[in-house]
């Protein structure tokens, strides 16, 4: 039997810092402990709410289920050729502490994936991305538990169905369960400098011939400038995915607003930066009680303390209600709601 205590507090376990008690919670430190857990829960009749670093969570009340915690780690070099190498990460790695251990080793690939908060495991469900890299970039595999077969079955970057913000994964909530996932780095640096202020930042550090730790440093660094941490400010980093919307949609925001931050897709849509459209109705630094919009980037919505997960799920639906009425673009969030 595998340890469930009951009525535990999430908030250690969820960025935003909602507190809310999950009906039962036990964590998995292997395969089998998961293999456990699950059997245990259909002998009990009980559903499963599997997390990780809680950094895409959004909990809007108590958790009438079972709440697994991914807690395995574990991170090793499968493949050296000399200059490509496929290393493999436990899905209870947190993501940061890995993507240094990389460049420690010399590896380069994920430095633009620096300071992202949350696991391993959860990087794939959304194709986490930043800076011009997306894991699919990188991706060379995963391992994951079928839950409605109990098998073990392993996927190639073609079978995972990788998009924005979306992968097979996310949407089939429920069905796999991922154990582990491999990356494809390189010892040969392959730099991604021209997304968003990366290239000005090394130049105001003064590097003109950047390694893969040091775009990694200035990317920690900008991040930090913009984004709250939240051991200090509860959130979810980027709340709202970037709407992509038609071209002549695009083109009609322009005409009312210049200053659009647009940028044209390969299928001849435009992706809108959903942070300007939110700073431009006048939401950034707005505040209702606990609930709030972060004073420096208007994409991030923050817990101020006490907020509920219901408090913050209602400002995001004011926001997204106004941005409808104001430029006709539909806003997705990008947490889980639960």
């Amino acid at each position: 039997m595998t340890s469930w205590q009951e009525r535990v507090s999430l908030k250690p376990y969820n960025t935003f810092g909602i507190d809310v008690k999950a009906r039962y919670f036990t964590q998995a430190h292997d395969d089998a402990q998961v293999r456990q857990a699950l059997a245990e829960a259909i002998e009990r009749q009980v559903r499963v709410l599997v997390i990780g670093g809680g950094s895409n969570l959004l909990l809007t009340g108590d958790i009438d289920a079972l709440v697994l915690h991914m807690a395995s780690r574990g991170r090793r070099v499968l493949q050296d050729d000399g200059d490509r190498v496929v290393v493999e990460a436990e899905a209870g790695e947190p993501w940061h502490p890995f993507v240094q251990w990389s460049l420690t080793q010399g590896f380069c690939g994920l430095e633009n994936l620096s300071l992202i908060p949350g696991t391993v495991g959860a990087a794939p469900m959304q194709n986490v991305g930043a800076y011009g890299v997306e894991i699919k970039d990188v991706f060379a595999g995963l391992t994951a538990l079928d839950r409605e077969t109990g098998e073990l079955r392993d996927f190639a970057l073609e079978e995972c169905a990788f998009a924005y913000r979306d992968s097979l994964f996310k949407r089939n909530p429920g069905r796999w369960l991922i154990l582990r996932v491999r990356f494809a780095l390189s010892r040969t640096l392959h730099a991604h400098l021209d997304y968003g202020p990366v290239r000005q930042r090394l130049l105001e550090q003064g590097v003109h011939a950047p390694t893969a730790m040091a775009i990694s440093e200035a990317i920690c660094s900008i991040r930090r400038e913009k984004l709250p941490d939240p051991a200090e400010l509860g959130n979810a980093g980027s709340f709202f995915k970037n709407p992509v919307v038609t071209a002549a949609l695009a083109e009609q925001i322009r005409e009312r607003f210049p200053g659009v931050v647009a940028y044209p897709q390969a299928d001849g849509q435009v992706k809108l930066a959903a942070g300007w459209l939110i700073e431009q109705a006048g939401w950034k630094g707005y505040r209702d009680g606990d609930a709030g919009v972060h004073r420096l980037q208007s994409l991030v919505l923050v817990n101020y303390g006490r907020a509920s997960g219901a408090q913050v799920h209602d400002l995001a639906r004011r926001i997204q209600a106004d941005i409808y009425e104001r430029f006709g673009v539909e806003l997705e969030m990008e947490p889980n709601l639960y």
